[in-house]
């Protein structure tokens, strides 16, 4: 069994759409990030860097943090999303994820709805940085419907983000071919269903949240 420690970020979306694309049983344990649920020593203990998602593999006791680390984990663990004749394609395009994406995105996200004085330099410093890295993805996908071959754990990390793109203020259909495998991916009942783990996000929620990221 494998115990999720979630909460409803990009990064907790990875791994329940992975688990539910897997078909696994799993139990989610919603971390409460306005609360600082995630600085209690009970779960530093997990991640020391105080951050979500966690899993702990109860057949072994393995405790895994890290989005990357615990999708390369899962994908291995029960064979699927992480094809062996391509392996280092699809870890390329989950550390462009990683690295890129996820970073870039999210400080868009701050500067651009979290902090409380409007910077524009560094709103624009982000915004454009995010548009270029689509740009890359848009591109690359203009000749396949998926980032490395069939669908894969690098398509579920990236899509986690990209999908909601609107966040940081980035229009996505001025990137056609990154836009149609957004939508190609958001027909899949797993992915849908991922997003509303541990609950569907809303403003109230998403606010607060937000808040806490600039104190």
């Amino acid at each position: 069994m494998i115990e999720l420690y979630t909460a409803a970020t990009p990064n907790g979306w990875k791994i329940s759409i992975l688990l539910e694309e897997l078909g696994i049983d799993y139990k989610v344990k919603p971390v409460n990030l306005s609360e600082d649920e995630q600085k209690t020593p009970e779960f530093l203990a997990m991640n020391p860097n105080g951050k979500i998602p966690v899993i702990r593999d109860t057949d072994n006791n393995n405790v895994i943090f890290e989005s990357g680390a615990i999708m390369v984990y899962l994908a291995e663990k029960y064979q699927h999303f992480f094809p062996k004749e391509n392996k280092y394609e699809v870890l390329q395009w989950l550390m462009f994820q990683v690295g890129g994406i996820g970073p870039m995105m999210g400080q868009a996200n701050v500067f651009v709805r979290y902090f409380p004085e409007k910077i524009q330099v560094v709103i624009d410093r982000y915004q454009n940085e995010v548009k270029r890295l689509f740009g890359v993805m848009d591109k690359h996908l203009a000749t396949r419907d998926y980032l490395a071959g069939d669908y894969s754990i690098a398509d579920i990390a990236n899509w986690s983000w990209v999908h909601i793109a609107y966040w940081p203020g980035i229009e996505i259909k001025d990137f056609p071919h990154l836009n149609a495998w957004v939508e190609r991916i958001a027909q899949r009942p797993a992915a849908i269903k991922g997003i509303t783990i541990p609950n569907k996000v809303d403003a109230e929620t998403i606010k607060k949240a937000g808040q806490k990221l600039i104190k």
